[in-house]
């Protein structure tokens, strides 16, 4: 690929105003040698105004949502874009959510410019293990965790029933859930399905990925290790 393509493809804008960077000697080498568009270049050797390039085409970012943000490139603000360098929603494959949070859920989020591995981690047929720190509005009854985890549960409007759920109890009105499905809303539908509301929700974790070190409204990008506790 060309590196006006390439560059132009990771969102540092069309193809002219790619030229144009070049033209004016502003992408460079780690030597600070100008890169002129016919020379051989490497991803990890190219910097833009002294400074290295966004994380390479096949990039997986693990982002702390906050609650109140969006995901979405076209929504009313503020969109999870927003805590996210302006060229990831420009990029070409954009660097899209792998599933959603809602408006009203904050928590763990990855997203991917890989439309392979984001298909494959949402597939129904994944089972991708997603668990939920939950707020509810009213105690629990007790018999909760049987409800869900029996298999057996329907939500309204829906003929197939859920997959096994597991409901960890932390206090009267707090637990921790963990689902192997997306359906829409789904956690907050089984609470109401069993008579209760959720006030609060928070994803903890998805698969054996968790927010350890990602404080509130920052991101960073999976490492190789990270990479491998995702589904292959």
């Amino acid at each position: 690929m060309s590196l006006i393509k390439y560059l132009g493809n990771l969102g540092y804008g069309s193809r002219r105003e790619v030229t144009a960077l070049v033209s004016a000697r502003r992408v460079t080498a780690l030597d600070g040698r100008a890169v002129m568009a016919s020379d051989p270049w490497v991803h990890t050797d190219l910097r833009i105004d002294g400074e290295p390039l966004d994380p390479a085409p096949g990039v997986v970012v693990i982002l702390h949502k906050p609650v109140g943000f969006v995901c979405s490139t076209q929504d009313v603000p503020p969109l999870i874009y927003d805590l996210l360098p302006a060229r990831f929603a420009r990029r070409t494959p954009v660097i899209a959510p792998v599933g959603r949070l809602d408006r009203d859920t904050s928590g763990l989020l990855l997203l991917t410019d890989d439309g392979a591995l984001n298909h494959r981690l949402t597939s129904p047929r994944s089972q991708l293990s997603k668990t939920y720190r939950v707020t509810l509005a009213h105690p629990l009854t007790g018999n909760e965790a049987a409800i869900f985890s029996g298999g057996t549960l329907r939500l309204r409007g829906e003929d197939t029933p859920l997959l096994p759920a597991t409901l960890t109890v932390l206090n009267a009105q707090t637990a921790e859930m963990t689902i192997h499905e997306g359906r829409y809303h789904q956690v907050r539908r089984m609470f109401v399905a069993v008579g209760n509301h959720v006030t609060a929700l928070h994803r903890v974790a998805i698969g054996g990925l968790t927010l350890s070190d990602v404080d509130l409204g920052t991101w960073r990008v999976l490492t190789d290790q990270e990479l491998g506790l995702l589904p292959g």
